[in-house]
C-alpha cells in the first residue's frame, strides 16, 4: 500500500471516528509499519491528528491490527 493510499483510507475513517473505525486505522496503520516503517506511521499519526480522535500516539507500534504500545 502506498502512503497515499493509506492517508485517503484513514482519513475515512478518522471522518468516521469511533471504536470500530478505530480498528479499522490500526489494521491501515498495521500495514503501513511493515511496509513503510515507524517513521511513516508517526507522521500519518501526526498529520491526520490520530492521536485526538482515537488516542493513537506517536512511537506506538501496529502489529496484525494490534496497538503494541510505544517503543522505548
Amino acid at each position: 500500500m502506498t502512503l497515499d493510499r493509506a492517508r485517503q483510507l484513514l482519513k475515512v475513517q478518522a471522518d468516521f471516528g469511533g471504536f470500530y473505525n478505530g480498528n479499522s486505522a490500526k489494521l491501515i496503520l498495521s500495514e503501513v509499519q511493515r511496509e513503510h516503517g515507524q517513521a511513516a506511521v508517526d507522521q500519518l499519526i501526526l498529520d491526520l491528528e490520530l492521536n485526538r480522535i482515537f488516542g493513537f500516539e506517536p512511537g506506538t507500534r501496529f502489529e496484525g491490527g494490534l496497538a503494541m504500545g510505544r517503543d522505548q
